[in-house]
């Protein structure tokens, strides 16, 4: 089927919008493998709780969901910190193999919790959020996308900062690259992990935002984003958060263009091409450096 230059060129630009969001829920996955060197098992359904977080909060105070942004990136900051420091660190006994349970034994838990409060049923926000648009040209783009992807570069050039200029990020960078030797420097390293552990959970706060104009929420649909995050962090390089950027904006262009010229059901198809062949042509990703 052949489209006009305009149609494949808004799919793409939509697709990138899109992509930006993606890449940021994969910096609190890339993020946390990256420093615990663990892949966090529960991130899906803590996306899930950030994005019921938001719905409850715009529905039963009114106001913005973009206005929700810093109150629940700093909720979901404390949260982290407290489950990595209080639940998932002591109960692994200090074994990256316990941790993966814990996270496992956590998504269940978090997931059943949700679906006795809230059921099966999917919410999304009232009003015309997801209707909004902003021509650009011959192209229509949508406005709560727009407005994601201009908030997901800001908050990946404010954690590279933090990880490039601040003490923290230091500490960060020491720990993800030798624990015993940031130890004997005098790092807490339950801390950093905490630390870590909370950034996360913050990046998956401020991506809930930033889906709930567009998106609808469930129980389990933090799982579908999840997959799709983790095909970004393979590609990207698993702990590089520039390729997670890169990669996220590179696969929402693809599942856009997918989705165009294969339609909507098979949209997702190429990705998960892309998954397989990086695993089986260059498995360190795109940034991602040989162990």
């Amino acid at each position: 089927m052949n489209y006009p230059p305009a149609i494949i060129a808004e799919a793409m630009v939509n697709g990138l919008l899109t992509g930006s969001v993606y890449a940021l829920v994969a910096l609190g996955l890339t993020l946390v493998y990256g420093v615990l060197h663990i892949i966090n098992f529960a991130h899906g359904a803590l996306l899930t709780c950030a994005m019921f977080a938001v719905w409850a909060l715009v529905t039963f105070t009114g106001i913005s969901p973009y206005a929700a942004i810093l109150p629940l990136a700093l909720a979901f900051f404390a949260g982290g910190y407290v489950l990595q420091r209080y639940l998932i660190g002591p109960a692994s006994h200090g074994d990256d193999s316990n941790i993966l349970l814990v996270t496992l034994g956590l998504s269940i838990a978090i997931e059943n919790a949700l679906l006795a409060a809230f059921h099966a049923d999917t919410r999304n926000l009232e009003g015309d959020f997801g209707f909004q648009v902003i021509e650009l040209g011959p192209m229509l783009i949508s406005r709560p996308k727009l407005i994601g992807f201009a908030a997901a570069v800001a908050v990946a050039g404010l954690l590279w900062l933090l990880l490039a200029r601040t003490d923290t990020g230091r500490a960060i960078r020491a720990v993800a690259k030798e624990k015993l030797g940031a130890r004997l420097m005098g790092i807490e390293v339950g801390h950093i992990y905490g630390v870590t552990f909370g950034i996360g959970c913050a990046c998956l706060a401020v991506a809930a935002c930033l889906l709930m104009p567009s998106f609808y929420v469930n129980p389990r649909v933090g799982n579908a984003f999840v997959l799709v995050a983790f095909t970004i962090v393979v590609l990207g390089g698993m702990g590089s958060v520039a390729g997670a950027l890169l990669g996220g904006l590179f696969i929402g262009m693809v599942e856009s263009l997918g989705g165009l010229l294969l339609g909507d059901s098979l949209g997702q198809l190429g990705i998960f091409v892309i998954f397989i062949l990086v695993l089986l042509f260059r498995p360190t990703g795109l940034f991602g450096a040989r162990a």
